[in-house]
């Protein structure tokens, strides 16, 4: 914490006005997010005619065990309210907080704070948050010893921080979240099984805060990462409407699978709310036997007609709007929707625009029947190495795609 001030050290320390007399004493240091989300706003001094403001503008100096600040203590405006403020004891010591670069939930012990000179005044700037055994010790010990004492025993404890721009706060209540605009941008950005993850080791009411925090596609994607039991639990934490919004931007096998565990009744009403063409392949999908090909697989998957070219298949590549793993390969099908053969992407990148596709199909096409039990289909992947597998019904129609990720499912299911 090189020429920075550890809060724990600050809190309690004298306040000296402009006539080297004691005004108070730090009981709070707030940051009023609105404005600025970094920096120091004021710190709250008790008085001997109660709590005051003092903004950092008026601070003259500062170090580990003492303020001074200009004016006298009268001058200072009196709190009135803490509305919109975030109080870095009250807010932060001792909180769960979320470290984006860590990819996980810590606990806060200390906050290191580092004064700037900036045109002849003092400003004051959160640096990091410390999660180790130095903010530990500090605060263990505070009121024990000698303030210098306490700094060289914490000096040799490891140090273990976390830059203030990785961290996402974690506020359980809607309005005051709004009030001091803590959005969770951070961690929107990690990946879906990361945030997965974070949410797994929260708990409820944080977990729940957190994901109605979320925009529907980036909570559609954690969803589908999380135990099946929490994501029962997340979607009954919010109304009907939002979960028919989030289970939209699902990829439609899991969407089924989330549905075919909720309630029948919480079931039936986010399917109400959905969007026609959505319900319907939802629906469609919610008919079938969870351990079968077709309660695994997607309907969301690529096909052209083995006349069609590269150049055509690319188009349909550029508008295509499903999962990713759902694009590892063309199918083909002929006039009536019969599985007709199957192009893998690197082909197409190899391949001329003009291309004729089906001659780009091997004369053998892997694939199985809606009724294909789960470890039937897992044996398939195996034995083919296989990527994904086209799934028919009876007359040979392409109903379906399972991927990769669904056999992942499927595995570690039986962990």
């Amino acid at each position: 914490m090189a020429n920075g001030i550890a809060l724990s050290r600050l809190l309690g320390a004298p306040v000296y006005d402009d006539t080297g007399s004691i005004a108070g004493r730090v009981r709070e240091v707030a940051i009023v997010p609105q404005e600025d989300p970094n920096r120091i706003a004021d710190l709250l001094v008790r008085t001997s005619d109660g709590d005051r403001l003092l903004p950092t503008r008026m601070l003259r100096g500062l170090d580990q065990f003492s303020v001074r600040a200009a004016g006298k203590a009268a001058q200072w405006p009196p709190l009135v309210s803490s509305e919109g403020m975030l109080l870095l004891e009250r807010d932060l010591l001792d909180q769960q907080i979320i470290d984006v670069s860590g990819r996980k939930v810590v606990r806060v012990n200390d906050v290191d704070l580092h004064p700037e000179h900036v045109n002849g005044g003092l400003k004051l700037k959160v640096g990091q948050v410390n999660i180790g055994l130095r903010g530990a010790v500090r605060r263990l010990l505070k009121g024990l010893a000698p303030g210098v004492a306490i700094e060289a025993l914490a000096s040799h404890m490891p140090e273990r921080g976390i830059p203030w721009e990785a961290v996402d706060l974690i506020e359980t209540d809607p309005a005051r979240r709004v009030r001091l605009r803590l959005e969770y941008a951070r961690l929107s950005k990690l990946h879906p099984a990361d945030i997965a993850d974070i949410l797994e080791e929260l708990a409820p009411a944080e977990r729940e805060a957190i994901f109605q925090s979320l925009d529907e596609e980036v909570a559609a994607e954690a969803l589908e990462e999380i135990h099946p039991r929490m994501q029962v639990e997340l979607m009954r934490s919010i109304d009907s409407n939002r979960a028919a919004d989030i289970v939209e931007e699902m990829d439609p096998d899991a969407a089924a699978d989330l549905l075919a565990d909720l309630p029948a009744e919480t079931s039936d009403e986010i399917l109400e709310e959905m969007e026609p063409e959505e319900r319907q392949e939802v629906s469609e999908l919610l008919a079938f036997q969870e351990n079968t090909a077709a309660g695994r697989m997607t309907t969301d998957f690529l096909a052209l007609s083995p006349d069609a070219n590269v150049g055509d298949a690319v188009e349909k590549l550029r508008s295509f709007e499903g999962q990713a793993e759902s694009i590892a390969t063309i199918f083909l099908v002929d006039n009536e929707g019969k599985l007709a053969g199957s192009v893998p992407l690197v082909s197409l990148v190899l391949a001329p625009a003009g291309t004729r596709l089906g001659s780009l199909s091997p004369d053998h096409v892997i694939y199985c029947e809606e009724d294909t039990h789960d470890e039937e289909v897992a044996e398939m992947f195996d034995k083919y190495n296989l990527s994904t597998l086209p799934v028919v019904d009876q007359e040979g129609k392409l109903t379906g795609v399972i991927t990769a990720d669904d056999i992942i499912s499927i595995l570690r299911n039986r962990i």
